[in-house]
């Protein structure tokens, strides 16, 4: 299809199209539809000053490219948008169940699709958002041969109507953070972010964790996969990974790797670990790295899972397979098959004319692109976003259709409707993301920009947000310094480690603490002291210490620079603890890395400091480095010509 363009008759058709739409999503009565039946509609929100060279600002215009929309409640969402300059600067829009409008002129997200940001409700009134970096990490990055990137590597911390908090990092470091695809909260004091594998020789995904106080580098172990989508499901979060043939993997490769991460709560063992429930994807044959990550969406307890074929200049043989899961089971609705359990195939029909589907999908729709999936409150369906592959249709209608729990298309949908169309709305582009709050009230956002609504005509407007005045005060224009990694200064460099590799193994001793003359001086407690060790049933390491306060406590094992072993963060009360963690002898590490984060202030104490010996790579003789604690080498079976 080819725009043409509009007479005046079909430009006064339009106004009033859309001035109809803004009137509705105004607050203003709206008359009830024959028999209550919901219906997609265009509903664009006013932008907040008028395009260059037009004198009213209540004609609508696409926001940009929205990377994200979220409702904490019915008549409580967000969006976060790279915005259309001058009209529309990048930033987060708030709804308020009457209307949408300007945010923040902060914290906005990418003008690329795919990588756009994203937001993740801590509650109410709190909220983050995986954000735009600013130009400023590159004066600071000390490379001046390539670009730093910006794309989706900062957070923004918003809280009681304001922007309380932003964080980022110099890049080109290596603790720079990595481009995050994934975020998502249990709670104010559980949020997680997620995205790019973490860089070479490093295994694992780049992962970030706010506690509540703190934000800590929590890196998915054991697999390099790039993390793409996380929602909440029953007390836990639930990731997903693209999968690669060239993905690094410090563990055995299975034949089909898991597609599905989960984080469990606090207090839930371990903290990270893949989704035990088998997950049915793939044909006979079929290798998993031929599908693309999995879209989540869940409501009532159930968690849908939509993935498409990678492009077909990758050696892709997949197709549309949507999963569901319910009681903690999964099965596959739409898809080629699962061989294994005897599930037959069920590909996804013709949804439109053979035409139509070339003309919006690039070909039939079982071999279409994705863009999201949203499960519909209290039914037993979920809208899915179907697109073209890249590089066609991009500026044509959008493509939705609702899937029944037993793999049946419901219906389909293309926006703008015929109607919309024979009063002049243009096309706005393919669908980008779609959400549905609660029973038929869903919103779908295009890659251009313009917001449709499913709702009833008389429940297009719904009672305005209560607490928006204490949530949503104003436009936020200020973004906040940026704040790296928060960091637990070291009570000491780490110890000597001149002669590592010459100590004989020592199964039964403790770490060696050097005792030398002493001071007297008031400072700040240190958080961990008192640290010994010893090695018990041959290959675990107990690790003794004493901690000041609460804190969150974790060792890793590290055998030259790959991650070998490590505990799950854990929060400790102060005193006297312990953590136990399971060694490899044929990967025995080379050194210990004990990663401390006080959850409460450290109080003021007389200590005995050593004299010329912190500086100088000495340990006190109460203090602890909280950094690198050397295990002596001890010889592989391999090494030693011995089999394992």
């Amino acid at each position: 299809m080819t725009s043409r363009p509009l007479s005046s008759l079909a430009l006064l058709a339009l106004s009033f199209s859309l001035a109809l739409s803004l009137v509705l999503a105004s607050g203003a009565p709206a008359a009830r539809a024959s028999g209550g039946e919901a219906t997609w509609r265009l509903e664009q929100p006013r932008p907040p000053k008028p395009p260059p060279g037009v004198s009213e600002s209540s004609i609508p215009v696409g926001l940009g490219m929205v990377g994200d929309v979220e409702f904490e409640a019915p008549n409580r969402g967000l969006l976060i948008t790279a915005g259309s300059p001058p009209t529309i600067p990048a930033g987060v829009w708030a709804y308020n169940g009457a209307e949408w409008h300007e945010l923040a002129e902060v914290c906005g997200g990418a003008a690329q699709e795919g990588e756009g940001g994203r937001i993740a409700w801590a509650g109410p009134g709190e909220f983050w958002t995986v954000s735009v970096g600013r130009p400023g990490q590159a004066g600071e990055s000390k490379e001046f041969f390539e670009p730093p990137p910006l794309i989706d590597n900062t957070l923004c911390h918003f809280s009681g109507g304001a922007l309380v908090g932003s964080y980022a990092h110099v890049a080109f470091q290596p603790d720079s953070y990595q481009a995050m695809r994934a975020a998502a909260c249990s709670d104010a004091t559980d949020c997680w972010f997620a995205g790019k594998p973490l860089p070479e020789p490093q295994v694992g995904a780049f992962q970030l964790h706010w506690n509540g106080g703190a934000l800590e580098a929590e890196p998915y172990p054991h697999e390099g996969r790039a993390i793409e989508d996380m929602t909440s499901l029953e007390g836990s979060l639930i990731q997903s990974v693209r999968i690669s043939s060239s993905d690094p993997v410090t563990t055995e490769e299975v034949r089909e790797p898991p597609a599905l991460h989960r984080i469990n709560r606090e207090g839930i063992q371990p903290t990270l670990q893949p989704e035990e429930a088998k997950l049915p994807l793939y044909r006979e044959g079929e290798l998993p790295e031929a599908l693309d990550f999995l879209h989540l969406s869940s409501a009532d307890g159930t968690l849908w899972a939509l993935a498409a074929a990678k492009p077909p200049q990758l050696g892709a043989t997949g197709e549309v397979t949507l999963a569901r899961r319910v009681g903690g089971v999964w099965s596959q609705l739409v898809g080629p098959g699962y061989p294994p359990t005897a599930t037959p195939p069920n590909p996804l029909p013709a949804l439109l004319p053979a035409a139509e589907e070339r003309l919006l999908l690039d070909g039939p729709a079982k071999d279409a692109a994705v863009s999201s999936i949203a499960a519909e409150p209290g039914t037993d369906s979920a809208w899915i976003a179907l697109k073209p592959r890249e590089g066609s249709g991009a500026g044509l209608r959008a493509v939705l259709t609702r899937v029944s729990g037993e793999g049946k298309v419901l219906e389909t949908q293309t926006l703008p409707s015929a109607t919309e169309e024979e009063a002049g709305v243009g096309p706005k582009g393919a669908a980008a993301e779609v959400t549905c709050p609660q029973l038929n009230d869903c919103w779908m956002v295009t890659t251009q920009g313009w917001l449709f609504h499913l709702a009833p005509e008389s429940e297009r407007s719904l009672e305005r947000d209560p607490r928006e005045s204490e949530y949503f005060t104003g436009l936020i224009t200020n973004r906040p310094e940026d704040q790296g990694l928060p960091q637990v200064p070291p009570d000491a460099p780490p110890p000597d480690t001149s002669g590592l590799l010459e100590e004989a193994p020592n199964y039964g001793g403790a770490f060696a603490e050097t005792k030398v003359p002493a001071v007297e001086s008031k400072i700040q407690a240190v958080l961990l002291s008192d640290v010994h060790s010893r090695l018990v049933h041959g290959s675990t390491l107990e690790l003794r210490f004493h901690l000041a306060v609460k804190a969150r406590v974790r060792v890793l094992a590290e055998r030259r620079k790959k991650l070998v072993a490590s505990t799950p963060t854990r929060t400790l009360a102060a005193g006297n603890r312990k953590l136990l963690l399971r060694l490899n002898r044929r990967e025995w590490p080379t050194k210990l890395d004990l990663q401390t984060h006080p959850l409460a202030p450290l109080p003021t104490t007389t200590i005995k400091e050593s004299v010329g010996g912190p500086e100088h790579g000495g340990v006190g003789t109460n203090t602890v480095s909280t950094g690198l604690i050397v295990l002596p080498q001890v010889p592989t079976f391999a090494e030693l010509g011995l089999r394992p």
